[in-house]
């Protein structure tokens, strides 16, 4: 059963993610809207529809009335901007229990047995598996791919029309068929570019259960990364499942950095998670 994910809209100036979903506003980019009015719009819109966190992705700078209004840095990315400023993700929480974390002590033991392995470049892929970039003949395949793998998800994934929507503007998404299925794709990933901020989002990993396993997200994760670097992208990053070690140990085979850990954040598979994001310099 799949939840109706969250609005994406330009509001105050700013783009916005938010709804009930999350319950919660995610400022992915403070646009044109006026700094200073800016925290307390967001309180007023967060109040009116009964959300419980905003979270904010600001660059450094431009956190002062984030910052005497309530919110606190949760991650860092150095050289987010152009590869140039860095990103500060800020959280304020409405409701007190939001910022509560049951699971601390296992997310600080996965992060604590991500951050000791080293970087290592995958093992070869086994023959009956191809990489390949995905193309709109794809779309149906891999939103039954990602209604498998999610229950819910913060973006509408689901949904064939919104993959080719933002296949064909700013989001490169990658494959793997397995021969022994008759060529059907069962991983994904994706690339969600800044293309004004040269970052890219390495994001949307989804393998079948039953190849989980195999090293294939982490083969996923050294294509994207070559792509994204022929595209000019500066700074990778990722909001990774703070519960979830194969992925954390995933990103820091590959040689991400952990920066920090949203607390309560993201709705994803049935519930609301906590995230760690990881980052890595591209130049």
């Amino acid at each position: 059963m799949t939840s109706t994910p969250d609005i994406i809209e330009t509001r105050f100036g700013a783009l916005l993610q938010h709804g009930p979903f999350s319950s919660r506003i995610y400022l992915m980019k403070t646009g044109e809207a006026d700094p200073v009015a800016l925290p307390a719009q967001l309180d007023a819109l967060a109040s009116e529809k009964g959300y419980t966190k905003i979270f904010a992705k600001l660059p450094r700078g431009s956190e002062r009335e984030f910052v005497a209004n309530g919110y606190r840095l949760e991650a860092s990315v150095p050289g987010f901007y152009r590869g140039e400023t860095e990103a500060l993700f800020l959280a304020r929480y409405l409701d007190p229990a939001r910022a509560e974390s049951p699971e601390a002590a296992e997310i600080a033991r996965i992060i604590g047995l991500a951050s000791t392995r080293p970087a290592s470049a995958p093992p070869p892929l086994p023959a009956e598996f191809t990489l390949r970039a995905c193309t709109p003949g794809d779309v149906d395949e891999m939103a039954a791919i990602y209604r498998e793998v999610f229950p819910t998800y913060p973006f509408p994934i689901h949904d064939p029309a919104w993959l080719l929507e933002t296949m064909e503007s700013h989001i490169d998404y990658f494959g793997i068929e397995d021969a022994q299925q008759g060529g059907r794709l069962v991983a994904l990933a994706s690339s969600e570019m800044d293309l004004d901020g040269l970052n890219v989002e390495m994001t949307d990993f989804a393998t079948l259960p039953e190849l989980r396993g195999r090293n294939l997200a982490l083969h996923l994760l050294a294509e994207m990364e070559a792509a994204m670097r022929q595209k000019g992208m500066r700074t990778a990053f990722t909001i990774a499942r703070a519960m979830s070690p194969g992925m954390n140990i995933t990103f820091a085979k590959a040689g991400y950095r952990f920066s920090g850990t949203l607390i309560n954040n993201t709705n994803i598979s049935g519930g609301i998670e906590s995230m760690n994001v990881w980052y890595k310099s591209l130049g």
